[in-house]
């Protein structure tokens, strides 16, 4: 988190994290010799691992949305060896390497992670974090987007409701079958 209560420089670090790592498989995934799925499989497990990596718990903007997509659609392009120009959509290329969307993908661990703490013994810390309020003077303007109003905006997005989270593995099989 940034002294702002931001995660602009946590999404930076990401993303030039996710490119180091992709450059270092960059001849499996830029290969001719291997399949679009197992190129999908490599970069689902070494690079977005990387790129989403302490996802969960940010309470992410539009912005970070849109670098954290652009950034895997120039990758996504790069193994497909798709160029710009080419005009193919992005749903194309994704259902080639059978990946979802960065975004959605960050919207189902962050209520996965949300499962785990709901289901937690309620005097625990994590739990009385989640709802906590800081104390003191706000700054002029419309109040912060919280985590919270992040987990409750990708419920509704999704279509999950909260009385679901107490049944693990009704909570499980409603966010991965969860589309964007």
């Amino acid at each position: 988190m940034d002294a702002d209560a931001g995660y602009d420089s946590a999404v930076t670090a990401r993303v030039r994290s996710a490119w180091e790592k992709f450059h270092e498989y960059l001849l499996i995934l830029s290969g001719k010799g291997f399949s679009l799925k197992l190129k999908g499989r490599v970069y689902a497990t070494c690079v977005r691992s990387c790129l989403m990596h302490g996802s969960e718990t940010w309470r992410t903007k539009v912005e970070h949305e849109l670098k954290l997509n652009r950034t895997e659609m120039s990758m996504i392009r790069w193994m497909c060896d798709v160029r710009l120009n080419e005009r193919k959509k992005s749903e194309e290329l994704r259902e080639l390497l059978g990946l979802e969307p960065v975004s959605l993908m960050i919207k189902k661990s962050g209520l996965r992670w949300f499962g785990h703490v709901e289901r937690k013994y309620v005097n625990d810390w994590v739990s009385r974090c989640i709802t906590w309020e800081v104390e003191g003077i706000r700054q002029r303007g419309s109040r912060k987007k919280t985590w919270w109003d992040c987990v409750m905006n990708d419920m509704e997005s999704l279509g999950l409701s909260q009385k679901d989270v107490q049944s693990t593995n009704k909570w499980r099989r409603r966010i991965k079958g969860a589309t964007g």
